[in-house]
């Protein structure tokens, strides 16, 4: 049996192994190595590793493989947003107009629906009037626990623009953070190789961030930080390593202090900037008011 499926603009550039989970069945990491080393997954009738990216008119081609283990079939249930959740959206859109929108992404809240947390952005924007009568498309992320700019596309045509303008680093993000601790130079730049797991792999890249101290003291310090790359947790990781975790980081710390413990994470998307047909846009996020206060008592 043989099952085909062109691939749609909107996935274009992405993993092969990563469309199988989201357009087929969340199935384990091993079990697509598995049939792609048989041929039983294919691309073009051509065998391709699961890191393969997706282009546009691709075929992914499913042969003698079934889906029928039922325990891994995946479910699409759309979180439902609460009148609160409504009420507080109206708040967060720095811009919006009919191609895409920007929001100052609240602390807490994920950007898509996963296994440990159900609320999320993208769901709630399907029911707000901003996105009455588009589909809201996720383009890029921002962890959870982080705040600030986030982009979302209103069709399919301006998520592939957005998806390749991240993907050829055409659009400039910059962050604050606070950190403990003093840094070693006042500015500079990160370069490291950073691994995390994805389902029984572990991946590896190099990861690439420019810094500027903007304050600090005997404890803290006010970091401005520029990702060039896009590794997941990036920044986090990078001042980690380096001894100066972010104040509120429960994953990536060195102090296991009660400031650690009773903070939100001290990091936000503050500005982004990038043109579309020789457009410039630049938007600038204001900062919460827990890293506010945060600021002022450091």
């Amino acid at each position: 049996m043989k099952n085909i499926y062109p691939i749609k603009d909107v996935f274009a550039n992405m993993r092969l192994d990563k469309w199988i989970k989201k357009n087929i069945s969340d199935i384990p990491q091993s079990l697509i190595e598995k049939n792609i080393r048989k041929g039983n997954i294919k691309v073009n009738n051509k065998k391709e590793k699961s890191s393969y990216k997706l282009k546009e008119k691709d075929q992914v081609i499913l042969h003698n493989f079934s889906f029928s283990s039922q325990k891994h079939k995946k479910k699409t249930t759309l979180y439902t947003p609460t009148k609160s959740d409504l009420k507080f959206s109206s708040e967060i859109f720095i811009e919006n107009n009919d191609n895409f929108a920007v929001i100052n992404k609240p602390y807490g809240i994920a950007v898509q629906s996963g296994t440990k947390s159900r609320k999320n952005i993208i769901d709630i924007l399907r029911k707000t009037k901003e996105f009455e009568g588009n589909q809201p498309y996720s383009v890029h992320r921002i962890d959870k626990e982080t705040t600030g700019i986030l982009i979302v596309a209103k069709n399919r045509q301006y998520a592939q623009i957005f998806t390749n303008l991240f993907r050829l680093r055409k659009i400039k993000k910059t962050y604050l953070g606070i950190v403990f601790g003093q840094l070693k130079n006042q500015k500079g730049k990160y370069e490291d190789i950073l691994s995390h797991d994805e389902g029984d792999k572990k991946i590896s890249a190099k990861a690439i961030s420019y810094y500027e101290v903007l304050d600090t003291n005997a404890n803290y310090s006010l970091v401005k930080l520029i990702p060039y790359t896009g590794r997941k947790h990036q920044l986090r990781k990078q001042l980690q390593i380096r001894g100066n975790p972010i104040i509120g980081d429960n994953k990536y710390r060195i102090y296991k202090d009660k400031i650690n413990k009773k903070n939100k994470l001290m990091l936000h998307s503050y500005n982004i900037s990038f043109s579309i047909n020789d457009v410039k846009y630049s938007f600038i996020a204001k900062i919460p008011p827990d890293f506010e206060y945060t600021l002022k008592k450091k």
